[in-house]
């Protein structure tokens, strides 16, 4: 086969066979497709689609590029592993909040996250603004903590879904980002590798996410869905608003500070929501709950702030955090975590009710300041990002504090300034209604 031809194929429209789809994955995987033309591939693909079956097929050769984890003889009791994963967003944090709380009802959570991608941030990035936290786990580490400690999290290993960890990394980097069979291969090979028995996705809808309306939200989420029960897993795709930050804070360290107020039993209501309805579905996917027991769903979310409200669940993250290296000294006051020199507020320029928010703005305004990356040897400032000080349907006035930057940087900090008062829509009346966190659910 002939890469070049593959490329003028997909360009044209054509559909890939799945012997086409597997020299792609493999010569890409093994260097004998050099980047440019995979990056051509990556174009051709994301101007003309591919079909359910070709998303099927490049998720499966993705996932096994490398090794597949067997989580099945962790347990003696057979405990179910449960993973999660989100599409991005700006501000979502939700995994530092979900692990502790599962680890602590004693539903195990074994996790292999992502670093940055394009105006998102990226979990790993945010926990490696832990000193000393390590991802870079070897498999037998990492499924010895999720026996031991019950919530393990990793970046990539090379040898899990490597073919993954390579175009993941090119699509950052050459605008091909936001294709629903790309990130849906991207996600459900990496799921499929690390070997849980249920997977709930958080798929993020709005300004936000790659994801702009429910239409194509749901259309991602019933195919990675659908792979996912091909493959014998138990998958549930939960639809989530991003028409603006999720929480409150944006922003590495900011971001850790913020999931650890909620596991203190504080910290923003839409965020808080948000974790709960992912742990709860996660719960479900554990016990093998019917969706439509209503009781059942209803003692879960209890359960879920019972170990809140008692530290159970903060004990789990200081636990997570040790286990992989990171000083928890930040958790008990002993230490700080790396902060921002600068603090600049941002006032908005007319009274009136907040009524959008170009949210990508807002992850952009993230990344000018330092805390995201533009190329792939960019170095993250973990300390640098925006506190958000009010909510879409909240009332401002002229002159009212709107947002506040953390920088290092005069000059970053006035760009970063500039994309925050173009996000915001301000207007007067009040008629603005706001959207549905949890927009729908599918299983």
């Amino acid at each position: 086969m002939n890469m070049n031809e593959l490329i003028i194929k997909k360009r044209n429209g054509g559909v890939l066979s799945e012997e086409e789809i597997r020299f792609i994955v493999d010569g890409y995987t093994d260097g004998s497709i050099p980047d440019y033309q995979m990056s051509s591939f990556l174009m051709a693909t994301w101007f003309k689609g591919m079909n359910d079956e070709e998303t099927t097929i490049l998720t499966l050769a993705m996932a096994k590029s490398g090794d597949m984890l067997d989580l099945s003889d962790i347990f003696d009791d057979k405990k179910r592993i449960i993973d999660k994963h989100s599409t991005g967003g700006v501000g979502d944090k939700t995994t530092l909040i979900i692990g502790p709380i599962l680890a602590a009802l004693g539903v195990p959570v074994a996790k292999m996250s992502g670093r940055g991608l394009g105006h998102t941030g990226g979990t790993i990035d945010k926990l490696e603004s832990i000193p000393g936290f390590s991802s870079d786990l070897s498999e037998e580490e990492f499924t010895e903590q999720v026996r031991t400690v019950g919530f393990s999290d990793m970046c990539q290993t090379k040898n899990l879904a490597p073919a993954d960890k390579k175009i993941y990394a090119l699509r950052d980097v050459t605008g091909t980002v936001d294709n629903y069979s790309l990130i849906a291969s991207s996600v459900m090979s990496k799921k499929l590798a690390a070997g849980a028995d249920g997977i709930v996705l958080d798929v993020k809808c709005g300004s936000g996410a790659f994801m702009k309306d429910i239409d194509s939200a749901k259309k991602l989420a019933e195919i990675m869905v659908n792979i996912g029960k091909n493959a014998g897993r138990d998958v549930t795709a939960v639809i989530s608003d991003m028409n603006e930050p999720l929480g409150r804070f944006v922003g590495n360290t900011l971001e850790v500070l913020e999931a650890l107020n909620v596991l203190r039993g504080g910290g923003d209501e839409r965020l808080k929501e948000l974790s709960v309805k992912l742990a709860a579905e996660m719960l479900r996917l554990a016990e093998k709950t019917a969706a439509s027991d209503e009781a059942v769903m209803k003692d879960y979310i209890a359960r879920i702030e019972e170990v809140i409200d008692n530290g159970a669940a903060l004990a789990k993250f200081r636990e997570f955090v040790a286990a992989q290296g990171g000083d928890t000294g930040f958790i008990d006051g002993t230490s700080e975590l790396a902060s921002a020199r600068l603090m600049i507020p941002v006032k908005a320029l007319k009274a009136g009710v907040l009524t959008g928010c170009d949210t990508e703005k807002i992850g952009t305004a993230c990344l000018t300041l330092g805390g995201g990356r533009e190329k792939l040897t960019d170095e993250i400032d973990p300390s640098v990002g925006i506190e958000i000080n009010k909510h879409l349907g909240d009332s401002i006035d002229k002159g009212g504090l709107l947002a506040i930057i953390y920088a290092n940087d005069e000059k970053k900090a006035e760009a970063a300034k500039k994309l925050i008062l173009e996000a915001y829509s301000i207007e007067e009346g009040d008629a603005y209604h706001p959207e549905k966190l949890i927009k729908e659910i599918i299983r």
